[in-house]
This record gives structure tokens, sequence and C-alpha cells, in this order.
């Protein structure tokens, strides 16, 4: 079995006053329409199917290019006059090209976006066993990459020979890949498996896009393991579309630019820190400089009480200060473009640490102790000693952070540390 190079060229279609789109059951999550506006100037829309609305739909043929997400990878094959040999050897279809005769030929670009999300993740398949979650098109086209790779894809499903409560039959398993849509928005807080039941496990790759972390990615972090989400997949996918569309071929540096682009719009930049560290500040330049909207979560809840800072600490007591902060952090972790100021303690609460990592770059802003705890700065909300609290909280801060910023000279200064360190991670 043969699988295409990275490098191929598209079929030659001119798109201009010509419709293209994405068909799906459920794409109130898709970033498609927006990946191909920044890709180039054409009609692009999403377009939700119901099952029974296929044979009408594609009797109308009002569109000369399509994109196909779940279910129908492979409930699109009987509609195509041919299949390219990457769509048969996957028997997977993520994209219809309009021939010149009127009829449908059936492709698969989702093959080169799965090996780029593996190559940006570190991982090779050869000689290892890969548990694949799923069984429908994106996991068609996971097992063919991971054999054409000389790995052994073992398909783990909810019916047939490997079920999710038979893992530990597989507990030598090095690799897993999730091509299911558990963990995907809005049911962020799902996982398909628990990682711990697999302690031989180096590797995850999670197709889902939507969170950028998923809880999946998350608990693989945690464990030490490599791992990637499928943003960049969507992305790679898309541009190989677009040259199946368009004709040509998109290069590489185009992609990251794309791709780049995508991650300011859909990440939170999250700063954390304890009182007196310059969050509030610091969050105020950083939204104007790169362009996004300020979210103080403190500040946020105190004028809707419509009351200060200090009295609402003051006054909501711990219990009710904390389920007040999740609900406010779970309203704004769903989306992305945000800059987001925590709370002292928001770092104590493991779900809330979840949910500034679904769409969050966490930055801890560190300073030196003796500029902490300022007049100015919010109070903790219990009685102990400031100081004595801030060597209790300083490893979690250190352990959900993305990066660790000083913020021991001018607020010019800590600005541009942080800028820095985000626009890589846009990047990178």
């Amino acid at each position: 079995m043969r699988l295409p190079s990275r490098g191929g060229r598209g079929v030659v279609n001119e798109a201009r006053g010509k419709r293209y789109g994405l068909i799906g059951e459920r794409l109130e999550h898709s970033y498609s329409k927006r990946i191909h506006s920044l890709l180039g100037d054409y009609t692009y829309e999403l377009i939700p199917l119901r099952r029974e609305e296929m044979d009408s739909f594609f009797r109308k043929a009002d569109f000369d290019g399509l994109n196909v997400t779940l279910p129908y990878k492979q409930a699109v094959i009987p509609y195509c006059a041919r299949l390219s040999e990457t769509a048969r050897v996957t028997g997977s279809v993520n994209t219809l090209v309009r021939r010149s005769d009127g009829k449908l030929l059936g492709d698969n670009t989702d093959v080169f976006g799965f090996m780029d999300l593996a190559e940006r993740a570190g991982l090779q398949f050869t000689g290892k066993q890969v548990l694949v979650l799923g069984s429908g098109g994106t996991s068609r086209t996971v097992c063919a990459v991971i054999r054409a790779a000389g790995g052994e894809p073992v398909i783990i499903s909810r019916s047939g020979d490997n079920r999710y409560g038979d893992l530990e039959r597989h507990a030598n398993a090095s690799l897993l890949v999730n091509t299911t849509p558990v963990g995907m928005y809005p049911d962020m807080a799902a996982s398909p498996v628990d990682l711990k039941r697999l302690p031989m496990l180096t590797g995850v790759l999670d197709v889902v896009y939507n969170p950028l972390r998923t809880r999946l990615c998350q608990q693989a972090e945690e464990l030490g393991m490599a791992c990637e989400s499928g943003l960049s997949m969507l992305v790679t996918q898309a541009a190989k579309s677009y040259e199946r569309f368009m004709g040509g071929c998109v290069s590489c540096e185009r992609i990251e630019a794309v791709l780049a682009d995508l991650r300011k719009e859909v990440t939170n930049l999250v700063l954390v820190g304890a009182p007196g560290c310059g969050k509030t500040i610091l969050g105020e330049r950083l939204a104007c400089s790169l362009g996004l909207s300020l979210v103080d979560l403190e500040r946020d809840m105190a004028r809707e009480r419509g009351c200060s800072v200090p009295e609402l600490l003051a006054g909501e007591g711990e219990a009710s200060g904390r389920r007040r902060e999740t609900a406010r952090i779970r309203q704004y972790a769903r989306k992305g473009g945000y800059v987001l100021t925590a709370g002292y303690g928001a770092v104590c609460d493991r779900q809330n640490l979840e949910y500034l990592r679904f769409n969050g770059y966490i930055v801890h802003l560190e300073r030196p102790p003796g500029r902490l705890f300022g007049e100015n700065a919010s109070p903790p909300q219990d009685r102990t000693a400031p100081e004595t609290l801030w060597q209790q909280r300083k490893p979690l801060y250190a352990a959900c952070a993305d990066a660790t910023v000083l913020h021991s000279g001018t607020v010019e200064d800590c600005v541009q540390k942080v800028t820095e360190v985000y626009r890589e991670a846009l990047h990178h």
C-alpha cells in the first residue's frame, strides 16, 4: 500500500464564482470557514446536513467542491464517480471535487493532516502498536497511515473484537490516537479513556481541535507523554483541499501563517500570579498591544455585584467566591481571543485549571517576594499570612503554567517578555 507524498499538487479547478463548503452533521464547532477565508478569497460555507437529506442535496449538485466531516466520510463514497488512490486505500473521503464532466472525484486530504500532526508531536509509528479510538472514516485514514509507516493499529470501539472495557488487554501499546468526537466542544469535560490504564504509552494524538487542549491531551501532559491535538491537522488538510479546489500548491510557510492566525483567534492568554505581581496593569497593556479583549475575572465579578474587589472577596466567603469564580472561568474558557487575568486562588481548584487550559496559554507572572502583596493588591480570602500562603501556592503556579515570566523590571519590559513567549507559542 502506497500513500502520497506530502508535496503532491492539486487538481486544477478555477474557483471564481463557484461554491465550496463543508458538509457534516454538527458544524457549530467548526473553524473550516475561517481557515478557508485565510487561505483564499472565494465562497466557502458551512452546510449542516441530516443523513436523510443527503440524496436530495447531491441530486441538486449545487456546489463545485466540498469538504466532508463526521459522520459522512464513508457515506459520500457512493456519490463519487471516481476515487483518488488515497481515498481508495483509506476507504474514506473528506474532499469532493466537481470534474469538468460534472461528476465527482472523491479524495482524502486527512492523510496529509494526520502525517503532519504526528510529525509535530515527534511521534513515529514504525514497529509500534498504536491504539486507535473509533472506527469511522477518520479512523480508517489514521490506520492506513500507521500501516504504511510500519506500525500496527488496533481499533478500539464500542463494539467489535476490541472494546473500551478491554483496554488492559493492550497494555503494551506505546501510542494512542483518538479519532472520536469525545471531548469536543461543547462537551469539553469528557475524555474517551483514562490514560493511566495504559502504563506503556509514550504519546497521544487527538484529532479533536476544539478545544485546543482536550482533557485527553491535558492528562497526557500531566503523565509526561508527547501529545498533540488536532488544530494543525485541520489546517493542513484544509490547505490540501484548497489545492484540489484551486490547483497549485500551498507552501509550508503559508500553512504556518494560517495556523498562527487561527491560534491567535481561538487562544486565551491567561495571566496568573500572586497579588501584587502586576496582572491587572499587564493584562490591560497586553490586551491593547495584542488586539485582544481583556477580562479581569475578579473585577468582572465585582462589577456584577456593584462593589470593589476587596469588598467582593471579604463579603463572598471562600466557598461562595470559589463557585462564582469557577462559573466565570467556565464561561470564558470555552471561547478564545481573550487576555484573562485569574484570581490568586484560581490555581487551587483543579477544575478551574482544566477549564483555563482548554483554550488557554497560561503565563505565571513571578515577582520578587518583597514586591508582592502591596496595598493595592487583592488580599487572600483566608487569614493565612500572605508570605506563607505564597510559599504554599508557588508550586501550583509552576505546575500549571506554560511559561513563567519574571516581573522584576518595568511594566514595558514585562509586557515585551510575555508577548515574546505568547507569540512563540502561536507559531509552535
